[in-house]
């Protein structure tokens, strides 16, 4: 069956994969955003079903008054006799750590610390002891892929914390994974940077501790210099081998809005790439290094792609996710129906504003949902961090109820419209593309255009960090607003 990438499409960067009990499971990086760490599940490594989120509890994760892209980086998930782990940093805290469970379905632990710096620390287990791996710098202050043994149960360092391997001479090593495949441990890693010069390279040698040779003809994987094309900042991956026998890796990448325009705002999206090994034990991926849209694999499952997100299909608890921890009393989430209690928390703090989103997962769409305010001001956000976004909204003014669209670009605060409107209850409309965004009110059956903004300035090209879009609802202010037939679809 053929299959199209990514597999799994907006702001779910840096995945990590492991099989067990059958089935494949996977975690992505969620940095300001709560719950956090998205979890999800698949039978074939191309289908994936969102099952929560690793980090559910406030005591799991600090994260209050943290900028966007701060907070919880990329994590690695690993199972080892019956039980999951997941290994991640707190970017804010300079803290890695790991959370376990014994049900993929169930709550994970409160965090066990490792006291080993750097960040994208990994694990890998072997006849009852497990290793610890990030980048860094060793106890001898050596930079490059640390690590050290700990003890599972505890994380307490068995030993000093060593490099391993350096690198193939790209910049921002990252992302180190260790596997033992035949005679050979490969650790596989990221360098280049997230951006367009990310790449994937690999080592291997006799023994956990190295020494390490590099891939001769690493990168392993890139799309640095695959140009004109969309698909952009392929990297930072994980090896897993199929039910038939078949290597791939899982990678993060982003789609440009154009061939010409190198601007994304989905944020990096995860895509599978199939691996082959050569006689004399190394691997490449993908054609000739490159990673493509389309591929082959094995059996003839179907690709499934939702379409259609409303209130009823998706979960509040799943599906749905807030900015930093939400204060609760300030939400109700009924089956069909949200209500939000509006704050004076804006959407340009550091604090939790009133908001509660859904990533935006293409680029072209309509999304409308039918608002009703109570005193505060209620609407929907194109979200991508404090300094960038766009808005429309409905809210109370001197002499009635207005429609209104904003943009804030940078220090740009920009009122595109306030346009009169006849009641607290209007629907608001956003048509989505490549290049832009398009906000409408509808006030009865009478529909109004209130504004616009361009897609490139809500791309991490132009407001920086590690996010995507997240279409969010909001209230600011005293008062509430009710959200009903909320509907987001997909051309």
């Amino acid at each position: 069956m053929k299959y199209t990438n990514p597999v799994l499409k907006g702001f779910y960067p840096d995945p990590s994969v492991c099989f067990a009990e059958g089935k494949f499971y996977m975690v992505c990086s969620s940095f300001q955003y709560f719950p956090g760490v998205p979890l999800f599940e698949s039978d074939d490594l191309v289908n994936w079903t969102q099952i929560g989120h690793v980090l559910t509890r406030k005591n799991q994760v600090m994260l209050e008054k943290i900028n966007s892209s701060g907070g919880v980086f990329a994590p690695t998930i690993r199972y080892n006799g019956g039980r999951f782990y997941m290994v991640t940093t707190n970017d804010t805290t300079h803290q890695n750590f790991y959370v376990y469970t014994d049900d993929i379905h169930g709550e994970w632990s409160d965090p066990v610390y490792v006291d080993q710096g750097g960040i994208d620390p990994s694990l890998f287990f072997e006849n009852g002891r497990c290793y610890f791996m990030s980048n860094g710098s060793d106890d001898e202050g050596r930079g490059g892929v640390v690590q050290c043994e700990i003890d599972i149960e505890t994380g307490e360092k068995l030993s000093p914390s060593r490099c391993i391997w350096q690198g193939s001479g790209g910049r921002y090593l990252e992302s180190p994974h260790l596997y033992k495949i035949g005679d050979y441990y490969y650790l596989m890693a990221a360098e280049g940077g997230t951006e367009y010069g990310h790449m994937i390279t690999c080592a291997r040698g006799k023994s956990v501790w190295g020494e390490f040779e590099g891939y001769p003809d690493n990168p392993v994987l890139t799309n640095r210099n695959k140009a004109p094309y969309i698909i952009q900042g392929i990297g930072h991956g994980d090896l897993i081998r199929d039910k038939n026998g078949g290597w791939h890796i899982l990678c993060l990448g982003f789609r440009q809005i154009h061939i010409w325009q190198p601007y994304h705002n989905l944020g990096r999206e995860v895509f599978l790439i199939p691996v082959s090994f050569s006689e004399d034990g190394w691997f490449t991926a993908g054609k000739d290094g490159t990673a493509d849209e389309v591929y082959e694999l094995e059996g003839d499952l179907v690709q499934h792609e939702k379409k259609l997100y409303t209130f009823e299909n998706t979960e509040s608890s799943v599906d749905w996710c807030f900015i930093r921890h939400p204060e609760t009393e300030n939400y109700l989430l009924e089956r069909n129906k949200y209500t939000l209690k509006g704050s004076e928390v804006t959407l340009d703090d550091t604090d939790s504003p009133t908001f509660i989103g859904i990533r935006q997962r293409d680029f072209n769409f309509e999304l409308s949902v039918d608002v009703t305010t109570y005193g505060c001001e209620g609407g929907v956000t194109m979200y991508m961090c404090e300094t960038e976004h766009y808005e429309a909204a409905v809210r109370k003014n001197e002499s009635g109820f207005e429609a209104v669209c904003r943009l804030n670009i940078g220090t740009i605060r920009h009122l595109q419209a306030a346009v009169p409107v006849s009641s607290d209850k209007v629907s608001l409309i956003v048509r989505g593309s490549n290049y832009c965004y398009n906000f409408y009110v509808k006030d009865g059956d009478n529909e109004t255009y209130l504004g616009s903004g361009s897609t490139k300035y809500l791309s991490s090209e132009v407001a920086g960090g590690f996010t995507g879009v997240v279409m969010g609802l909001y209230a600011v202010g005293e008062g509430s607003a009710v959200f009903e037939n909320f509907r987001c679809e997909y051309k």
